[in-house]
């Protein structure tokens, strides 16, 4: 029976002195495992760069969402992966106030000094971060912040892959962000050149630029016939030019020689064979005897109202497209479409007029050529 005694006797100590060891535990022990943490509940955090090439400079938005104020002499500060980005100068320290734009519901102003107290913030800068001080008497509201860095101030690491952006400093929350370092993408095309030019006779009674013809027309020919004494005749072409260069064209008009007879005579250029380039009203030969090239000419209009500022506008005529020169008649600054009036469409018109003393002969002829020249 004592034995038994003294064992419960024992048991019960043993009890006692269990729970006295259990309760210094919780006393003592649990405090050593349980420690203070910074919550790390920033939301939404972002880092979007406006360039992702390797060792390009960029501007940065970083975005989050704080579920707390951020109060005065408390810091944000942003962490760039470091050794990886730097400034063009090398320093991260070159950014300045100017430089960020703090906004959203969270939003700041970054002052150079303090001053006021409508959430202001100074900005100190390291070899790799920014930090942002509220101001004494001032908070940043809890809620959604951007913060722009504008003005291409952080060069991107030189090699691809991805790097940590962190948004802590002393405020009550923090978070980490990744952006991807990438190199561009070069896109490249061509497109074949086009140039497509027509040309097309008119019919007798087509009114061009002022003036109607009075005989028809084929693209390849102009046959005036027997030419009255003293009444003009006038034919005329449209002229088609539809091109994908980006400057535009010019056509222009050159004779190979003067409309000259077997037997020598010649039909001269407007104006009394002056070959006049500044386009004038059109006038009869002055027919001065023994002044040939006064007995009759021929001279050429064009209905392209923006040629060289519409110098044709008013029934003009000119008559420079001699063999040593050519005469501008159509011409667009852009791409067209070879239907479009002053731009892919024009007509001219050509008008022969002699006076009594013009040599007879049925065989006066020349050759014209058309050039249509793009610009690419």
């Amino acid at each position: 029976m004592n034995e038994l005694t003294m064992n419960k006797r024992e048991f019960v100590e043993y009890l006692a002195w269990s729970l006295i060891i259990t309760i210094l535990a919780w006393s003592i022990g649990f405090g050593i495992f349980v420690r203070p943490a910074k919550a790390a509940n920033l939301t939404t955090v972002s880092d979007t760069l406006s360039n992702s090439n390797p060792s390009s400079t960029s501007n940065h938005t970083i975005a989050y969402t704080n579920a707390t104020a951020t109060v005065a002499l408390q810091t944000v500060e942003i962490f760039f992966d470091p050794n990886t980005f730097a400034f063009p100068s090398s320093s991260i320290q070159s950014v300045t106030s100017t430089d960020i734009a703090w906004t959203g519901s969270a939003s700041a102003t970054v002052v150079v000094s303090c001053a006021g107290t409508v959430n202001n913030v100074t900005l100190a800068a390291t070899t790799s971060s920014l930090k942002f001080t509220v101001c004494s008497g001032n908070k940043i509201n809890a809620g959604t912040a951007d913060i722009a860095i504008n003005n291409n101030r952080i060069q991107n690491p030189g090699a691809t892959g991805s790097y940590v952006i962190r948004i802590a400093g002393t405020q009550a929350n923090a978070a980490d962000t990744m952006v991807a370092i990438i190199s561009n993408v070069v896109v490249t095309a061509s497109v074949n050149t086009s140039l497509t030019f027509t040309i097309a006779g008119v019919v007798t009674g087509t009114a061009i630029n002022g003036v109607t013809t009075t005989l028809a027309s084929t693209a390849t020919a102009l046959n005036f016939g027997t030419l009255p004494i003293t009444s003009p005749v006038t034919m005329g072409q449209q002229l088609n030019v539809a091109t994908n260069a980006k400057n535009g064209f010019a056509v222009t008009v050159v004779e190979n020689q003067d409309l000259i007879s077997g037997n020598g005579a010649s039909i001269h250029l407007f104006q009394n064979g002056e070959a006049v380039a500044t386009p004038t009203a059109w006038t009869s030969p002055s027919s001065t005897l023994n002044v040939s090239r006064t007995y009759g000419h021929i001279g050429v209009t064009s209905n392209d109202a923006d040629l060289n500022s519409g110098e044709f506008s008013g029934s003009l005529f000119a008559g420079n497209f001699q063999s040593t020169s050519s005469r501008q008649v159509f011409s667009a600054t852009g791409t067209s479409d070879g239907t479009t009036q002053n731009i892919g469409l024009a007509e001219v018109a050509f008008r022969i007029q002699i006076g009594a003393l013009q040599a007879a002969a049925n065989d006066y002829t020349n050759t014209l050529t058309y050039v249509a020249t793009p610009v690419f």
